[in-house]
């Protein structure tokens, strides 16, 4: 079962899509893996490039795990305008539901630094939506 969300950014927009992994996912080891699926688009009319992401991500006990890092699986894409940029990633949570959201920190060609939001997420397996 997939969950998506969107939200647009000045001239950015994020959509996800997520998925839980069954195959992966361990509940008796307290392992609940998700798969989550971003397209970032550049609506703008300059070529934006992503430097670095920043992630919170809260389970069901609230603990929360902080991720940030340079690009987004190994890329630093330059996105131009007009054009998207979609890539998978993954998570692990020690309970079975849990959130993420985050900001893309970006460069336009002229060198000027913005954030991008990512919108606040669900991470839940299909068994447990009403």
């Amino acid at each position: 079962m997939c969950q998506a969300g969107n939200i647009m950014n000045s001239t950015v927009s994020v959509d996800i899509k997520t998925t839980f992994i069954n195959t992966r996912t361990q509940p008796e080891q307290q392992r609940y893996v998700y798969a989550y699926t971003i397209t970032i688009t550049n609506h703008g009319e300059e070529t934006a490039q992503l430097i670095s992401r920043h992630w919170k991500i809260r389970d069901e006990k609230n603990n929360v795990q902080e991720v940030q890092g340079m690009g987004v699986v190994g890329e630093q894409p330059s996105i131009q305008a007009g054009d998207s940029y979609t890539y998978t990633s993954g998570v692990i949570l020690e309970t079975t539901t849990g959130m993420m959201e985050g900001t893309y920190q970006m460069r336009k060609d002229n060198g000027e630094m913005f954030d991008v939001a990512i919108p606040l997420f669900a991470l839940v397996p299909p068994y447990a939506m009403h």
